[in-house]
Protein backbone atom coordinates (compact mmCIF):
# COMPACT_ATOMS: atom_id res chain seq x y z
CA UNK A 1 0.00 0.00 0.00
CA UNK A 2 2.43 2.27 -0.43
CA UNK A 3 4.33 2.77 2.37
CA UNK A 4 7.25 5.27 2.12
CA UNK A 5 10.58 3.97 4.48
CA UNK A 6 12.94 7.15 5.42
CA UNK A 7 14.78 6.32 2.10
CA UNK A 8 11.56 7.09 0.59
CA UNK A 9 11.07 10.14 1.67
CA UNK A 10 14.35 11.16 1.45
CA UNK A 11 13.94 10.47 -2.55
CA UNK A 12 10.71 12.02 -2.45
CA UNK A 13 12.77 15.21 -1.43
CA UNK A 14 15.08 14.96 -4.25
CA UNK A 15 12.19 14.49 -6.94
CA UNK A 16 10.07 17.43 -6.09
CA UNK A 17 12.80 19.63 -5.65
CA UNK A 18 13.60 18.26 -9.16
CA UNK A 19 10.24 19.24 -10.48
CA UNK A 20 10.21 22.59 -9.11
CA UNK A 21 12.89 23.35 -11.83
CA UNK A 22 11.69 21.37 -14.57
CA UNK A 23 10.69 24.10 -17.04
CA UNK A 24 9.33 21.61 -19.19
CA UNK A 25 5.82 20.82 -16.75
CA UNK A 26 3.19 22.93 -16.07
CA UNK A 27 1.81 20.90 -13.42
CA UNK A 28 2.36 17.60 -11.01
CA UNK A 29 0.52 15.21 -10.31
CA UNK A 30 1.00 12.71 -7.46
CA UNK A 31 -0.98 9.49 -6.93
CA UNK A 32 0.02 5.76 -5.77
CA UNK A 33 0.34 1.94 -7.60
CA UNK A 34 -1.93 -0.82 -6.99
CA UNK A 35 -5.00 0.71 -5.74
CA UNK A 36 -3.69 3.06 -3.06
CA UNK A 37 -2.37 6.48 -3.11
CA UNK A 38 -0.01 5.78 0.38
CA UNK A 39 -0.52 4.30 3.56
CA UNK A 40 1.84 6.58 5.34
CA UNK A 41 5.04 5.91 7.09
CA UNK A 42 6.81 2.49 7.16
CA UNK A 43 5.93 2.05 11.18
CA UNK A 44 7.80 -0.97 11.02
CA UNK A 45 11.44 0.82 10.70
CA UNK A 46 10.60 2.68 13.25
CA UNK A 47 12.28 0.74 15.82
CA UNK A 48 15.08 1.88 14.23
CA UNK A 49 14.99 5.16 12.36
CA UNK A 50 12.48 6.72 14.83
CA UNK A 51 13.61 5.22 18.34
CA UNK A 52 14.99 8.33 20.09
CA UNK A 53 14.65 12.05 19.90
CA UNK A 54 18.18 12.10 17.94
CA UNK A 55 16.89 9.67 15.31
CA UNK A 56 13.53 11.04 15.26
CA UNK A 57 14.84 14.56 14.37
CA UNK A 58 16.88 13.32 11.42
CA UNK A 59 13.47 11.31 10.22
CA UNK A 60 11.38 14.54 10.43
CA UNK A 61 13.79 16.83 8.52
CA UNK A 62 13.77 14.21 6.02
CA UNK A 63 9.90 14.25 5.85
CA UNK A 64 9.52 17.52 6.47
CA UNK A 65 11.91 18.07 3.26
CA UNK A 66 9.90 16.71 1.13
CA UNK A 67 6.79 18.18 2.15
CA UNK A 68 7.79 21.42 2.06
CA UNK A 69 9.55 20.84 -1.56
CA UNK A 70 6.24 19.41 -3.07
CA UNK A 71 3.94 22.48 -0.81
CA UNK A 72 5.93 25.04 -2.41
CA UNK A 73 6.18 24.11 -6.27
CA UNK A 74 6.12 27.13 -8.23
CA UNK A 75 3.36 25.29 -10.26
CA UNK A 76 -0.06 23.51 -9.56
CA UNK A 77 0.32 20.24 -7.42
CA UNK A 78 -2.75 17.74 -7.68
CA UNK A 79 -3.16 14.43 -5.34
CA UNK A 80 -5.02 11.87 -7.32
CA UNK A 81 -6.25 9.25 -4.68
CA UNK A 82 -7.40 5.88 -4.34
CA UNK A 83 -7.32 3.73 -1.64
CA UNK A 84 -5.81 4.86 1.77
CA UNK A 85 -4.32 7.69 2.37
CA UNK A 86 -3.23 7.47 5.62
CA UNK A 87 -0.75 9.24 7.57
CA UNK A 88 2.17 10.52 5.80
CA UNK A 89 0.66 9.77 3.06
CA UNK A 90 -2.55 11.94 3.54
CA UNK A 91 -0.10 14.90 4.68
CA UNK A 92 1.72 14.46 1.48
CA UNK A 93 -2.04 15.07 -0.47
CA UNK A 94 -1.97 18.06 1.83
CA UNK A 95 0.98 19.34 0.67
CA UNK A 96 -0.86 19.53 -2.87
CA UNK A 97 -2.87 22.24 -4.08
CA UNK A 98 -5.99 20.43 -4.86
CA UNK A 99 -6.89 16.98 -3.69
CA UNK A 100 -8.98 14.96 -6.32
CA UNK A 101 -10.20 11.45 -5.65
CA UNK A 102 -12.52 8.69 -6.37
CA UNK A 103 -15.29 6.49 -3.88
CA UNK A 104 -12.61 4.02 -3.06
CA UNK A 105 -10.34 7.03 -1.15
CA UNK A 106 -10.09 6.60 2.76
CA UNK A 107 -8.03 9.88 4.79
CA UNK A 108 -7.02 9.47 8.26
CA UNK A 109 -4.27 10.22 10.48
CA UNK A 110 -3.24 8.13 13.34
CA UNK A 111 -0.76 9.88 15.03
CA UNK A 112 -2.78 9.62 18.02
CA UNK A 113 -3.15 6.06 18.05
CA UNK A 114 1.10 5.66 17.70
CA UNK A 115 2.62 8.49 20.27
CA UNK A 116 3.47 10.56 17.42
CA UNK A 117 2.97 14.26 17.50
CA UNK A 118 2.14 16.12 14.14
CA UNK A 119 4.70 18.90 13.02
CA UNK A 120 3.37 22.14 13.04
CA UNK A 121 4.22 22.35 9.04
CA UNK A 122 2.04 19.40 8.60
CA UNK A 123 -0.72 20.60 11.27
CA UNK A 124 -0.96 24.39 9.34
CA UNK A 125 -1.71 22.23 6.17
CA UNK A 126 -4.30 20.16 7.82
CA UNK A 127 -6.30 23.29 9.28
CA UNK A 128 -5.86 25.44 6.46
CA UNK A 129 -7.52 22.74 4.23
CA UNK A 130 -10.59 21.62 6.46
CA UNK A 131 -10.48 23.90 9.13
CA UNK A 132 -9.98 24.11 13.21
CA UNK A 133 -12.65 21.54 14.58
CA UNK A 134 -11.96 19.21 11.19
CA UNK A 135 -8.45 19.19 12.00
CA UNK A 136 -8.92 18.23 15.74
CA UNK A 137 -11.27 15.40 15.27
CA UNK A 138 -8.81 13.73 12.52
CA UNK A 139 -5.94 14.28 15.05
CA UNK A 140 -7.72 13.54 18.18
CA UNK A 141 -9.72 10.50 17.37
CA UNK A 142 -6.84 8.99 14.72
CA UNK A 143 -10.07 7.75 12.34
CA UNK A 144 -10.62 7.35 9.35
CA UNK A 145 -12.82 9.29 6.80
CA UNK A 146 -14.13 8.33 3.42
CA UNK A 147 -14.30 10.08 0.10
CA UNK A 148 -18.02 11.77 0.73
CA UNK A 149 -17.19 12.98 4.50
CA UNK A 150 -13.46 14.15 3.13
CA UNK A 151 -15.36 16.14 0.10
CA UNK A 152 -18.02 17.68 2.35
CA UNK A 153 -15.47 19.31 5.46
CA UNK A 154 -13.06 20.32 2.28
CA UNK A 155 -10.09 17.90 2.35
CA UNK A 156 -11.38 16.71 -1.34
CA UNK A 157 -11.84 19.46 -4.23
CA UNK A 158 -13.46 16.69 -6.46
CA UNK A 159 -15.20 13.29 -5.95
CA UNK A 160 -15.08 11.10 -9.43
CA UNK A 161 -17.22 8.20 -9.78
CA UNK A 162 -14.81 6.46 -11.82
CA UNK A 163 -11.10 6.89 -11.62
CA UNK A 164 -8.99 9.42 -9.48
CA UNK A 165 -5.98 9.88 -11.81
CA UNK A 166 -8.18 10.72 -14.84
CA UNK A 167 -10.18 12.82 -12.95
CA UNK A 168 -7.04 14.63 -11.59
CA UNK A 169 -5.62 15.04 -15.20
CA UNK A 170 -8.84 16.84 -16.35
CA UNK A 171 -8.61 18.99 -13.40
CA UNK A 172 -5.20 19.80 -14.45
CA UNK A 173 -6.19 20.68 -18.35
CA UNK A 174 -8.09 23.53 -16.89
CA UNK A 175 -5.10 25.53 -15.57
CA UNK A 176 -1.91 24.02 -17.88
CA UNK A 177 -3.22 25.84 -20.82
CA UNK A 178 -2.83 29.56 -18.73
CA UNK A 179 -0.06 31.69 -17.80
CA UNK A 180 2.36 30.06 -15.65
CA UNK A 181 4.29 33.01 -14.22
CA UNK A 182 0.23 33.94 -13.04
CA UNK A 183 0.00 30.76 -11.66
CA UNK A 184 3.40 31.10 -9.49
CA UNK A 185 2.54 34.52 -8.68
CA UNK A 186 -1.13 33.70 -7.35
CA UNK A 187 0.02 30.52 -5.89
CA UNK A 188 2.86 32.09 -4.16
CA UNK A 189 0.45 35.08 -2.50
CA UNK A 190 -2.20 32.89 -1.46
CA UNK A 191 0.26 30.51 0.16
CA UNK A 192 1.93 33.37 2.22
CA UNK A 193 -1.30 34.79 3.29
CA UNK A 194 -2.46 31.42 4.09
CA UNK A 195 0.35 30.67 6.11
CA UNK A 196 1.15 34.19 7.83
CA UNK A 197 4.46 34.74 6.13
CA UNK A 198 5.14 37.46 4.51
CA UNK A 199 6.41 37.77 0.63
CA UNK A 200 5.14 40.98 -0.43
CA UNK A 201 8.42 41.90 -1.80
CA UNK A 202 8.56 38.05 -3.41
CA UNK A 203 5.27 38.40 -5.68
CA UNK A 204 5.75 42.20 -6.22
CA UNK A 205 9.29 40.71 -8.11
CA UNK A 206 6.49 37.79 -9.65
CA UNK A 207 4.49 41.28 -10.72
CA UNK A 208 6.96 43.06 -12.81
CA UNK A 209 8.88 40.17 -14.15
CA UNK A 210 5.09 39.05 -15.58
CA UNK A 211 4.77 42.51 -16.80
CA UNK A 212 7.58 42.37 -19.04
CA UNK A 213 7.29 38.64 -19.91
CA UNK A 214 6.44 37.11 -23.51
CA UNK A 215 3.10 35.54 -21.75
CA UNK A 216 1.85 38.78 -20.45
CA UNK A 217 2.43 40.41 -24.63
CA UNK A 218 0.55 37.14 -25.90
CA UNK A 219 -1.95 37.15 -24.23
CA UNK A 220 -2.89 40.87 -24.92
CA UNK A 221 -2.51 40.52 -28.48
CA UNK A 222 -5.08 36.92 -27.82
CA UNK A 223 -7.44 38.51 -26.49
CA UNK A 224 -7.51 41.85 -29.08
CA UNK A 225 -7.38 38.85 -31.90
CA UNK A 226 -10.26 37.05 -30.13
CA UNK A 227 -8.04 34.02 -30.11
CA UNK A 228 -6.46 31.22 -27.65
CA UNK A 229 -3.59 32.38 -26.53
CA UNK A 230 -0.58 30.04 -26.59
CA UNK A 231 1.92 30.58 -23.14
CA UNK A 232 5.35 29.53 -22.99
CA UNK A 233 6.00 30.61 -19.30
CA UNK A 234 8.37 33.01 -20.02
Amino acid sequence: RNAIDQAGWRALGDIFEGLAGDGSSRAVILTGSGGHFSAGADIGEFATTRHDAATTAVYERDVLRAEAALEHMPKPTLAAVSGYAMGGGCGLALCCDFRIADRSARFGIPAARLGVVYALEECRALLNAVGLANAKRILFTGEWIDADEALRIGLVQELSELDALRAALAFAQRMVENAPLSIQGAKLALDSVASGQAAAAAVRELMLKASESDDYAEGARAFVAKRKPKFVGR
